[in-house]
């Protein structure tokens, strides 16, 4: 039988009168990743006319359990937690695997894991609250907040750093950041580690997914409220949504419940790499449970956190000078899961993966942590239990246009820390792509229509002059890049 998620009153909290989930939305992925790519369909998406179909608990249970202990197979991951609710009832929870190898210590329902750029909605629920009160102005200029930050004599309004698009260099991709992610130095000793160096591109000109600019939000979070972080996060968003199991992580304090993360190798699992929380910060140094993670999200999504213009903020994609609009808001994907309507993010840190989905059409929110950095992704969990519950809908593949040579080639932009290359080869009817160095795997385009091109949630557009392409969108959900022809085997690249 299915249990309601804890609301935040039944946590003792005083709120004021809220409306329910489904009423609200009626009216209106240290590598801190943004997710690991998940088996979904492509393109935009029409909500379903009439209320979601509901679900049956013991069904979804059983689905749950059968996934997530593939998922612990052969030993791939210590421990992996699940939760999926909708609406207000807990359809299934499932703890499987170990929090602590050494001891055997069992997955718990109240097992706390770091939970990496999931971290990210959360700075970006208190930057709009922040909004909504008056206290600043999204379009305000960064240094308004942060006079002392070196924009170059840039306009760099603050929502630029909600969605990526400030072009600001992401630390966590500097060949430096390894080595003082196990130091404790001072903020300003790693604000200028990227403050320091060039913009990777012209604000709004791209989208290149960044801790830096969480980072940075995190300090004008500070610098508004008055208070540290971690304090304005545990009054203002775990207060409100009930979340007595959340906090800001720390590599010293003892946290009753914490799984102890590991990493996967060939020969086995081992102990993961340490690191400071000082710096993941407001990019990535949240720790939580499923549990906490669904009343989050039923919060988030229910107006107990944001009134309606900042929750719009939040779930619209941001869009670049020339118009372009983003898969991507506040802190949120808003790529499709299995071709459904859906709002969420993955997170990786040092041991520890997780993704948190909420899908509007279906009211469903689905939680899967797992305290491994390894081959399972808890986003491709996510996506088979969608699959499992509500299906795949699929996208129809439209014949090429013209002959798959005029596309082949190699492409090459502004890319996360280095430029992205992608090569396009052309065969029996189809296009292939492959990313990378090396020899990666070439893997087939679906063909939407009008030269655009789907592979997973990520999509690419061919624009041409003539008969040569001149340059391909790269829409990659949590970025957005353009890429031109490079000569293949190019020395000067």
């Amino acid at each position: 039988m299915a249990t309601r998620v804890p609301s935040a009153r039944a946590a003792g909290l005083h709120l004021a009168p809220t409306r329910t989930l489904g009423a609200f939305l009626g009216a209106g992925l240290l590598c801190l990743a943004l997710s690991a790519v998940l088996t979904v369909s492509a393109g935009a998406q029409t909500p379903p006319e009439g209320p979601p179909a509901v679900l049956e608990a013991d069904m979804v249970q059983t689905v749950v359990d059968s996934i997530a202990r593939e998922a612990l197979r052969d030993g791939r991951a210590a421990g992996i937690s699940v939760a999926v609710t909708q609406g207000d009832e807990i359809l299934a929870r499932g703890y499987y695997g170990s929090v602590e190898l050494e001891l055997d210590v069992p997955t718990r329902p109240e097992t706390v894991y770091e939970i990496g750029s999931v971290t990210k909605q959360f700075t970006a629920a208190a930057i709009l609250q922040l909004a909504e009160r008056g206290a600043l102005d999204l379009d305000a200029d960064l240094t308004e907040y942060l006079p002392d930050y070196p924009t170059g004599g840039r306009f760099l309004p603050v929502r630029r750093l909600l969605d990526h698009t400030s072009g600001i260099r992401g630390y966590t991709e500097l060949p430096e950041f390894r080595l003082l992610s196990i130091r404790d130095v001072p903020r300003d000793t790693l604000v200028a580690t990227f403050a320091s160096r060039p913009f990777d591109f012209e604000p709004g000109e791209a989208a290149i997914y960044n801790n830096s600019a969480y980072y940075l939000l995190g300090m004008v979070i500070e610098a508004v409220s008055g208070l540290e972080y971690a304090d304005y996060v545990e009054e203002h968003l775990f207060g409100p949504a009930g979340m007595a199991g959340s906090s800001y992580c720390s590599e010293t304090r003892i946290t009753p419940g914490k799984a102890k993360g590991y990493s996967w190798t060939p020969e086995g699992l081992v102990h993961r790499d340490p690191i400071v929380h000082s710096h993941p910060y407001a990019a990535g140094s949240l720790c939580s449970t499923t549990l906490d993670l669904v009343a989050w999200t039923r919060a988030l999504h229910g107006g107990e956190i944001l009134g309606e213009e900042g929750h719009r903020t939040l779930v619209t994609g941001g869009t670049l000078n020339d118009g372009t609009v983003l898969r991507y808001g506040g802190g949120l994907s808003l790529t499709p899961i299995q071709g459904h309507r859906a709002w969420h993010h993955g997170g990786g840190i040092n041991g520890f993966l997780s993704h948190l989905a909420y899908l509007p059409d279906h009211d469903l929110t689905l939680a899967v942590l797992i305290n491994t950095a390894g081959p399972v992704a808890p986003g491709g969990v996510v996506s088979d239990v969608v699959a499992a519950l509500v299906g795949t809908e699929s996208v129809e593949a439209h014949p090429l246009p013209r002959s798959g040579e005029f596309y082949a080639g190699t492409y090459e932009g502004i890319g996360r820390g280095a430029p992205m290359r992608i090569r396009i080869t052309a065969g029996g009817g189809e296009l292939n792509l492959s990313m990378g160095s090396g020899t990666p795997e070439a893997r087939p385009l679906v063909h939407l229509g009008s030269d655009r091109f789907a592979l997973g949630t990520q999509e690419f557009t061919f624009e041409w002059q003539g008969d040569a392409v001149v340059r391909v969108r790269a829409d990659l959900g949590g970025s957005y890049t353009f890429l031109h022809p490079v000569a293949e085997g190019d020395p000067s690249r």
